[in-house]
């Protein structure tokens, strides 16, 4: 059956963009179909900002950033938050971290002064105390989520295989433990300073509030302090696609064997990475994907598959293809299987997957913009990562415009077998 050719979609947001005196970049974007509004902050730094010796340090500052400030005790920012109907929350990743609120209109500037709060003071109120309770439940978060969870450690072989152990993505944002152990209030609180500040960061602002009133509540509680003065980073160089030839050996305590195929691929925003999103899409993604057909219902080795990108901005991107394999399947036949049908993708994706893709994609990007808190996010990300908030209503018709001759060349160039490595993950035995 023919995938029925979806229609242009045209969804634009309105977007105001301020630039106060300290550097802080202000997105406001109206909404006022709900009396709340999304408090969202990208700060410019992440993992691929930590040194050698200090992998975890980036997450386990966005921990410490909850531990209390100059007019906040700990935990005190989310106490308020949430007695006043809020939600909050903070991540790390790669190239950022941020941290975000969700509000009744009347709690936004009690949000934003929160915010503005903690970026003026928690360096100088870190503790040993504080830092050693965040430790705790950092390394117990690794401990849970990685070291101790079927297939937990993949993340770190993934990366390990896509970049040198001296690229900045070349290890994860969980870190190290013995890293984060060695953490003190001292190290804590330079990577605090050379970091944080309003110049490295983007408040977004989106709901139910005015252009003129979120500058003004950006203004009146971030006004004030001090730009960090970071100097520009270096951004790495966009590394080649990988060599073949590369396999990876892991045991664990699985229920099956499973294998990866790991792919380094163009930097975040590129349209050669928009192509390969929609040939990643026609090999793993849902029943009716390539790995899909043929590892589960063809000849059922697999009972599970996917694809997947880390879609980062220094240089590179990471894909990511996987089975995971029924009891008794080896990986070989696994990574066997995922290389057939890798080769396949030379002969170009067809004109019911390209279309099926596009509608994937579309569908995905407008339920991650129904939100006003996701809407935010996306609107700090663009705005971080490549200065212009405006990418967000033009995204839409940057997926429309990859044609499948895009993405025929993308794949020639960044997915193949030849240009992969893999991981294979065995069962350990009882």
């Amino acid at each position: 059956m023919s995938v029925v050719s979806p229609q242009a979609v045209d969804v634009t947001y309105p977007v105001h963009e301020f630039r106060l005196a300290n550097g802080l970049h202000v997105i406001v974007s109206p909404d006022h179909s709900a009396p709340i509004v999304a408090v969202n902050l990208w700060y410019d730094v992440g993992s691929r900002d930590e040194h050698r010796g200090q992998w975890g340090l980036a997450h386990l500052f966005e921990h410490l950033m909850f531990e209390g400030s100059a007019h906040t005790g700990k935990g005190e920012h989310l106490q308020l938050m949430q007695s006043v109907g809020g939600q909050v929350n903070a991540t790390t990743w790669f190239d950022r971290t941020n941290y975000f609120e969700t509000v009744p209109i009347g709690a936004l500037d009690l949000a934003v002064w929160l915010e503005a709060d903690r970026l003026a003071s928690v360096g100088a109120h870190l503790t040993a105390e504080n830092v050693a309770n965040q430790q705790d439940v950092v390394i117990s978060e690794r401990r849970q989520r990685y070291d101790n969870a079927p297939y937990g450690d993949v993340l770190e072989h993934i990366v390990r295989i896509a970049f040198p152990d001296d690229h900045p993505y070349g290890h994860t944002t969980i870190g190290a433990v013995t890293d984060i152990e060695a953490v003190t209030v001292e190290t804590a609180a330079a990577f605090f300073a050379a970091h944080y500040g309003p110049d490295t960061a983007v408040l977004s602002l989106v709901g139910d509030v005015t252009p003129e009133a979120g500058l003004a509540v950006a203004e009146r509680h971030f006004g004030g302090l001090p730009p960090v003065g970071r100097a520009a980073r270096d951004v790495p160089a966009p590394l080649p696609p990988l060599e073949s030839g590369s396999t990876v050996e892991v045991t664990g305590r699985v229920a099956a064997d499973a294998a990866y195929a790991v792919w380094r691929l163009p930097a975040h925003g590129t349209t050669e990475l928009d192509a390969l999103g929609y040939a990643l899409l026609a090999l793993g993604s849902g029943q009716n994907s390539r790995l899909h057909r043929r590892l589960v219902r063809g000849d059922a080795i697999a009972a599970d598959v996917g694809t997947s990108v880390f879609e980062l901005a220094g240089g590179n991107s990471i894909g990511l293809a996987y089975a995971l394999g029924l009891p008794g399947t080896p990986a070989e036949a696994l990574a066997a299987a995922l290389r057939s049908e890798v080769a396949r993708l030379a002969d170009g994706t067809t004109a019911d997957e390209h279309l099926r893709a596009r509608a994937t994609l579309e569908r995905e990007w407008l339920a991650e913009l129904a939100s006003v808190d996701d809407r935010a996010d996306r609107f700090g990300e663009y705005t971080t990562l490549h200065g212009d908030p405006g990418l967000v209503n033009g995204r839409l018709a940057a997926l429309a415009g990859v044609s499948r001759a895009a993405v025929a060349a993308a794949t020639a160039r960044w997915l193949s077998p030849a240009s992969a490595g893999f991981l294979h993950y065995r069962r350990a035995e009882a």
